[in-house]
């Protein structure tokens, strides 16, 4: 595969994650939104507030420091504490635009270059990996939490229940 194949794959398939998470945020309310299901489960808030925290560290600088930085208030990420639905979502953004502007720098001479999270040495290509499978966990969270929180109000992300059933032509 050419490096530069697995670059634009990555980039297409954060952006689809992106794209689930966001059509499922929208289907919830602001009480959802912060709802936790139990005092041990994270809320669709905390999740969004860790990812963008995670994204924030992980691609900011990312060829050039430790992805985990040393302002990053990771147990933080996981209180509520003053924050609204739209200081998480610019956070959430801003996350996400760092991914993206950060991936569109990269090159394939870059792609085995060494980058540390907490000290651990990974090449680029692990280090993308490894957010990707992160990213994709915590969204996989989102959905699931919205689609509870939606009941029969829900919007299929992917395709719909009993729709892929179409006869072979």
């Amino acid at each position: 595969m050419k490096d530069s194949v697995y670059l634009e794959s990555v980039q297409k398939e954060l952006r689809a994650i992106k794209g689930l998470a966001d059509k499922a945020i929208a289907q919830v309310g602001n009480e959802d939104f912060f709802r936790q299901i139990d005092p041990e489960s994270n809320s669709i808030a905390i999740i969004v507030k860790h990812l963008a925290g995670s994204m924030r560290s992980r691609w900011q600088d990312f060829l050039t420091t430790d992805g985990e930085k040393p302002d990053r208030d990771r147990d933080g990420e996981f209180l509520i504490e003053g924050d609204t639905v739209a200081s998480l979502i610019a956070k959430w953004e801003e996350g996400w635009r760092l991914a993206f502007d950060t991936l569109g720098t990269l090159t394939s001479a870059d792609l085995e270059r060494e980058v540390r999270i907490r000290e651990e040495a990974y090449t680029v290509i692990g280090a993308i990996n490894r957010q990707l499978a992160h990213i994709g966990n915590h969204v996989g969270q989102i959905a699931f939490l919205a689609k509870h929180y939606a009941g029969a109000q829900w919007q299929a992300l992917t395709v719909p229940r009993n729709r892929n059933r179409q006869p072979l032509r």
